[in-house]
C-alpha cells in the first residue's frame, strides 16, 4: 500500500512543476491542494452510507460539487469565494481555510488540479490518505525547499512507540504544545477507542474533549484539522490553534502530553535593541 501512496503523491507532485512555470511556489501549490483534497474528501464522506459516512458542514454553495462543474472565469470566482467564505466559519472549517487565497491565477491549470483531484476516489483508498498522502507531499517539499516543512514530522512508528508506552486512558485530556499535522492525536485516539469499549458519553467526550493543541505554523495547523476533521474528532470548537506554546501560560491543565517538540537554533520570538536593530531570541 506504500507504493499507492506514494504514486499518488508522485502524480501530484508532478502537477507542481507545471504550475512552477507560472510562478506558484511550492509552498504555495501544496496549501492549494490541501484545499482542493478537503474539500474532494468531505463529499466523498457526505455521500457514504452511515455509519461509514460523515454529515457535511460545508455549506453547499461552497461544496466540491458546486465547483467541479464550473471552468473558465466562473471556476476562479467560484473557487475564491469558497475560500474566503470558508474561512468565517466558526470550528475547524474556519482554522483549516484561515486566510486563505487562491494562489492558481490561471483558470485553465485550477481546472486541470481540479480534474486529477476528481479523478481519484480518496476516502476508498485503502491507505491512511489523510495522513500518508499530507505528509508525503510535505516531505517532497521539505526536500525540494531548504527550510521546509520536515520538521515538522515525527515518524509514526515513534509515534506508536510513545503513545503505546504511555497507555492513554479514557477521560483523559490530551496536550500536544508542538502538534504538527496531529499524529499524536490520531495515534492516540485509535488507542483509546481500541482498548475501551465506549459508551455514547464517553464516545462525545473522546471526539469532542479530549484533544488539544497548538502549533506556530498556520499551514501546519490548517493540516492538523483537516486530519481531526477528517478523523471525526473535534466540534463546533476547533482543538487546534495557531500559537506559540511557550509565549505563555494559557490557563489550560491536562492529564498526559504527547509531544516531540521541534529543537531549534533559534525562537520564532523577535526583539529590537535599543538601535532597533531586530534580533531572534
Amino acid at each position: 500500500m506504500a507504493n499507492e501512496s506514494s504514486t499518488i503523491v508522485q502524480k501530484l507532485w508532478n502537477y507542481c512543476n507545471v504550475l512552477r512555470d507560472d510562478g506558484v511556489s511550492y509552498n504555495d501549490y501544496v496549501e492549494q491542494l490541501t484545499y482542493l483534497l478537503f474539500l474532494k474528501m468531505v463529499e466523498e464522506q457526505n455521500q457514504l452510507p452511515p455509519p461509514l459516512g460523515k454529515r457535511s458542514t460545508i455549506p453547499t454553495e461552497y461544496s466540491w460539487e458546486a465547483l467541479r462543474s464550473l471552468d473558465g472565469d466562473a471556476l476562479e470566482i467560484q473557487y475564491r469565494h469558497t475560500l474566503e467564505n470558508l474561512g468565517k466559519e466558526k470550528g475547524l472549517l474556519g482554522v483549516i481555510f484561515r486566510k486563505s487565497q487562491n494562489k492558481i491565477q490561471d483558470p485553465a491549470k485550477l481546472k486541470r488540479l481540479v480534474e486529477l483531484i476528481n479523478s481519484e476516489t480518496w476516502i476508498g483508498l485503502d491507505i491512511d490518505i489523510k495522513g500518508e498522502i499530507y505528509e508525503g507531499l510535505l516531505q517532497k517539499n521539505a526536500e525540494d525547499v531548504k527550510g521546509g516543512a520536515g520538521q515538522y514530522f515525527t515518524p509514526r512508528a515513534l509515534i506508536q512507540a510513545i503513545v503505546e508506552v504511555m497507555q492513554p486512558q479514557l477521560g483523559q485530556r490530551i496536550c500536544d504544545p508542538a502538534c504538527g499535522t496531529g499524529g499524536f492525536f490520531l495515534v492516540a485516539y485509535n488507542f483509546i477507542k481500541n482498548n475501551y469499549k465506549l459508551d455514547k458519553d464517553q464516545r462525545h467526550f473522546l471526539n469532542n474533549k479530549t484533544f488539544k493543541g497548538a502549533d506556530v505554523a498556520d499551514g501546519v495547523v490548517r493540516l492538523c484539522a483537516m486530519n481531526l476533521y477528517l478523523h471525526g474528532i473535534a466540534g463546533d470548537d476547533s482543538p487546534v490553534e495557531a500559537k506559540d506554546s511557550l509565549m505563555a501560560d494559557s490557563g489550560d491543565r491536562f492529564e498526559l502530553i504527547l509531544t516531540n517538540p521541534p529543537f531549534g537554533k533559534k525562537s520564532s520570538i523577535t526583539v529590537f535593541n535599543k538601535n532597533g536593530k531586530a534580533d531572534k531570541v
